[in-house]
């Protein structure tokens, strides 16, 4: 008996492998410290730099509970884009390219940007 192929492909419902995950993961996170990431990042040192009223407000800003959660968001993004790219380069230097040895630097990407951020957000905090 011949299964019945679907006409389309519901990407949400397909249980990708961790690597791809890392993957699409690493793009996402390069995006959004690209596009939204670099402007917001600009205009923030923009006005922390433009007096020092202006820098005592901004401080006064960031001390909003919303706006540290965003910052620890944008944090994990930048350490898991920054994990994940060194473990490309280190695959495209054919080390860790075996499956075994891909699934454990996934992981260890994961668990790295997260403790990372954790670490960091604990500091910060």
């Amino acid at each position: 008996m011949q299964r019945k192929r679907p006409k389309h492909l519901n990407l949400i419902e397909i249980k990708q492998p961790l690597a791809a995950v890392v993957s699409i993961l690493h793009r996402v996170s390069g995006v959004l410290l690209f596009f939204p990431g670099i402007p917001i990042l600009l205009c923030s040192l923009q006005t922390a730099m433009d007096s020092p009223q202006s820098y005592i407000e901004f401080q006064s800003f960031l001390a909003s509970p919303l706006i540290k959660g965003s910052l620890m968001l944008a944090m994990w993004f930048f350490l898991h884009h920054f994990c994940a790219g060194i473990r490309h380069l280190a695959m495209d230097l054919h080390y860790g390219v075996a499956l075994e040895q891909s699934r454990m630097s996934g992981k260890l990407v994961l668990v790295t940007g997260i403790v990372l951020t954790i670490l960091i957000g604990v500091k910060l905090w």
